[in-house]
């Protein structure tokens, strides 16, 4: 196992005596003291319009991170392709890539929340297509050794060729975000690195990885452990009333994200683990809270 880190900063809003930007500047003073003590990467989300200051430009706080750092790995988790010009993000992560001496780990994923694809006014039942149709077009971008031209359902370009080159030959690594059999299954027919969310129990884990192990072999490449990232919530005390306190505030900003995600019908789009399930078990089940020993536990039965 590696270690790493994975999360969000806060912008806050407020009038001319209040910094806006502190979040974001203690959340790359976290990223270099992390690197300090040898965490092996950091993962960034990209949200919009949550009113409560979530990221939403990735890979332009990862460009400050990469600045500030040498070994930590720069990932983007994820970057919600349907919303973005492919080509654009295409030279933006080369970029990235080039000066942090190749360190990105681009990690992509087709969005879910209600309220994002509403706010940008494209229809979510285009997510896969339009994820789909945009992940050619970088991959082409990236690979392309002449000038090149795209004409697709949603993107069109002519005469292209992206510059900068990446670092990383042939580009930079690709994850994507999974849950579900299928969705995890394709990842690994891609050849692409997995992501799997937060909120799945451990037991949920390891089907996952069972699922996406078999379809890598089926597919006749090796099977590597570095190719999956399992994100856990993690806090550290030795005081129950805390860990039941964090445990709490944990459970309420799910909600409050949820509540962002819900279409008008009542569902949620994407994986499994987002919206199903008693929301006080799925909190608890998948959390690394407690103390030291309860933790170095759990860690190693993930392990």
């Amino acid at each position: 196992m590696q270690f790493g880190l994975f999360g969000s900063a806060t912008a806050r809003h407020g009038g001319p005596d209040v910094d806006s930007g502190q979040g974001y500047k203690q959340f790359v003073e976290y990223n270099v003291e992390a690197e300090a003590l040898g965490y092996h990467a950091t993962f960034l989300v990209e949200h919009h319009f949550t009113g409560f200051g979530q990221v939403s430009a990735s890979l332009t706080l990862l460009t400050w991170v990469a600045a500030k750092t040498k070994t930590l790995r720069l990932g983007t988790a994820v970057l919600v392709l349907p919303w973005h010009n492919p080509v654009l993000v295409a030279e933006q992560a080369a970029t990235i890539d080039l000066l942090s001496g190749g360190r990105l780990d681009f990690g992509v994923g087709k969005g879910y929340r209600h309220n994002e694809f509403a706010g940008f006014c494209l229809p979510i039942e285009e997510a896969d297509a339009r994820f789909n149709e945009s992940l050619e077009v970088l991959l082409k971008a990236w690979t392309s050794a002449e000038r090149f031209s795209h004409h697709g359902k949603y993107w069109r370009f002519d005469d292209i060729v992206v510059e900068p080159p990446s670092a990383q030959k042939p580009h930079p690594q690709i994850w994507m975000g999974a849950g579900s059999e299928r969705s995890i299954r394709n990842v690994a027919e891609r050849g692409f690195n997995l992501l799997l969310g937060q909120y799945a129990s451990p037991d949920d884990v390891a089907q996952s990885i069972a699922w996406f192990r078999s379809a890598v072999e089926a597919s006749g490449r090796r099977y590597d452990p570095m190719q999956i990232g399992v994100t856990r919530a993690f806090f550290v005390t030795d005081s129950v009333e805390e860990r039941n306190e964090a445990l709490e505030r944990r459970l309420q900003n799910r909600m409050r994200q949820l509540k962002l995600a819900t279409r008008p019908d009542g569902t949620v789009h994407g994986g499994p683990d987002r919206a199903t399930g008693d929301p006080q078990a799925v909190n608890v089940n998948s959390a690394i809270y407690g103390n030291p020993d309860e933790i170095a536990r759990r860690l190693q039965a993930l392990r």
